[in-house]
């Protein structure tokens, strides 16, 4: 890996883990993902002082961490693509873009993004929707090469809209495991994977990452259930986590962060998270 490339991998993993806390919900065109975000400046200004390892942004709204002064916030993860696949209804043409098709990486770097984030989505029968998911990866997998920037690919098997409808994730480990080795074949510095239905089979995505994962979390869940399926995730070879609803739409975000950065960083059990979350 080039120096600048782990340079950028040192800012985001602080003793090799990483809490990235994701706010760029903003693109997915879903209203119940903005619940909880209607005051950005806020939201940010909070998060900064919970103090996760990472923030994950969009261009438009990525000022409102950098312009903030100091050199201890967390680093910028920037989301370079956006999708629809994320609506209860399913569409009569499924779609993946980058933000920017002339110059997919200029935000990130006008904005020193640590990490650059793009999905790879694979929906049933949605195989145009795939196609574009990896060309928009073949596009930024050699600037990111060339200009230093880490590239995280989101993969995400789903299941049909009709099953529960909307975005819901399929937790089948080998689609999973599958995918998880695509984005690795495609040159995934990063990985963000969904959790497997069964934590204790994570494992085996780990395995065919061969580079940091991070777990995707999802839609709003039991808050100590998400601690007890962290901590159980990490112990299965995750390199973190990756969590937005889950913090964002908290009543108290400062304590849930504080919760999965002790299961991350200090290998706290989800009894002992929760502790320190009632602490906060």
């Amino acid at each position: 890996m080039r120096i600048n490339k782990k340079v950028r991998m040192n800012r985001l993993f602080g003793g090799a883990r990483c809490l990235d806390v994701a706010i760029d919900h903003g693109v997915c065109n879903e209203p119940t993902f903005l619940e909880g975000l209607e005051d950005m400046a806020g939201v940010v200004a909070q998060l900064v002082a919970a103090g996760p390892d990472a923030i994950q942004m969009n261009y438009g709204q990525a000022d409102l961490l950098q312009s903030l002064p100091g050199k201890d916030k967390p680093a910028l993860v920037m989301r370079i693509d956006m999708g629809n696949p994320y609506n209860k209804t399913r569409h009569r043409s499924m779609w993946a873009i980058l933000q920017n098709e002339a110059e997919p990486l200029i935000g990130a770097l006008e904005m020193d993004a640590a990490c650059v984030v793009v999905n790879l989505f694979m929906l049933p029968d949605e195989p145009d929707l795939f196609r574009q998911c990896v060309h928009n990866i073949a596009r930024v997998r050699a600037d990111c090469e060339k200009y230093g920037l880490p590239l995280m690919i989101e993969p995400l098997a789903m299941l049909p809209n009709s099953d529960r409808g909307g975005y819901m994730v399929d937790g089948d480990p080998e689609k999973i495991v599958t995918l998880t080795r695509l984005a690795s074949e495609m040159g995934a510095d990063i990985i963000k994977a969904d959790p497997t239905t069964d934590p204790n089979d994570f494992h085996r995505v780990v395995a065919a990452a061969r580079c940091p994962v991070l777990v995707r979390g999802g839609g709003r869940e039991d808050l100590r259930a998400v601690f007890d399926k962290s901590a159980a995730l990490m112990a299965q070879g995750a390199a973190g986590m990756v969590y937005g609803r889950n913090i964002y739409q908290h009543s108290n975000p400062r304590a849930v962060v504080r919760g999965l950065m002790a299961i991350i960083h200090e290998n706290a059990d989800g009894a002992a998270a929760w502790e320190l979350y009632q602490q906060e």
